[in-house]
């Protein structure tokens, strides 16, 4: 049961979704995730303009003559939700990046569902802790919503790797799959290749200015939002402060060569306030490309 205060911020959130999809986003999401799956249709005699990489050699071999195998695209989609729900994503200001996250997937589950795609939901710190199968309908919907903007996780560590065996486990049809993460994690890369070969893959990376610039404030204790650890840190070390924004930069860029390894498009999306206009940027993006027919 929902309190009071989370039933207004649901609502809250639920009518920007629907202003942003019906004003921003009204044809963009079909545009860009036409129905990447295929249904058989007939085998038929090989016609002058036919594709040849269409031709059914088995059936060509035993009729002497070539024919080919016809395909219809599926316009009905599985769109898959994978959120990252470990302690980090409790980090950023003004809004912390599991707000950021529950923001964006809302307009991607409205999206979804005002093309008749069937939506589902994976939380994950170091385990599973939540999956809803994908489905369709506005109670299904309604629920999906709820467990993004508040869920509360059991635990605060991460494990992207047992998050994306579930996927390749569960998910056994090629569905488009939006992965939330800061990626604040190691050995999951084969793992994400993997889900980029079999699904539409979608790297959404969460972060926050202050990850990669530090203040100078002089002493702070500062604390691991997933181990608990905390340190004592002197920000008015210059060196200090140059290798933080190094190691920003790399993480930033590590991700970029993750998402390019694994043939996945990249969402970079910052608490700074600029999401809404990162997932825009995507799809119209994606809907260029599905005009090129690339």
């Amino acid at each position: 049961m929902l309190s009071p205060e989370l039933m207004r911020s649901f609502r809250r959130l639920q009518l920007r979704a629907r202003r942003l999809v019906q004003s921003l986003l009204e044809g963009q999401y079909h545009s860009a995730f036409k129905g990447s799956g295929l249904s058989f249709e007939e085998v038929r005699e090989y016609q002058p303009g036919d594709d040849v990489r269409a031709i059914d050699w088995n059936v060509t071999a035993r009729a002497g003559t070539p024919f080919i195998k016809r395909y219809v695209e599926e316009r009905e989609q599985t769109v898959l939700i994978a959120l990252d729900a470990s302690g980090s994503l409790r980090f950023g200001s003004p809004n912390a990046k599991r707000v950021m996250a529950a923001e964006l997937a809302a307009l991607i589950a409205f999206s979804a569902a005002d093309s008749g795609d069937r939506v589902g939901l994976a939380v994950g710190t170091d385990a599973v802790e939540e999956y809803l199968a994908p489905a369709r309908g506005p109670r299904h919907i309604l629920r999906v919503l709820r467990d993004v903007l508040h869920y509360e996780p059991r635990s605060a560590r991460t494990s992207l790797k047992v998050l994306l065996e579930h996927i390749q486990r569960v998910q056994k049809r090629r569905a488009v799959v939006f992965l939330f993460s800061d990626f604040l994690d190691e050995g999951f890369e084969h793992l994400l290749r993997q889900v980029g070969r079999k699904h539409d893959l979608i790297v959404a990376h969460l972060t926050d200015p202050r990850e990669e610039s530090l203040p100078a404030v002089g002493l702070v204790q500062v604390q691991d939002a997933e181990t608990g650890r905390q340190s004592l840190i002197d920000t008015s070390d210059r060196r200090l402060r140059e290798a933080f924004a190094a190691r920003g930069a790399e993480r930033r860029e590590r991700v970029r060569r993750l998402a390019r390894s694994a043939d996945a498009d990249l969402i970079e999306a910052s608490t700074a306030g600029d999401h809404f206009d990162a997932l825009l940027r995507f799809f119209r993006l994606r809907e260029r490309r599905a005009r090129r027919g690339g």
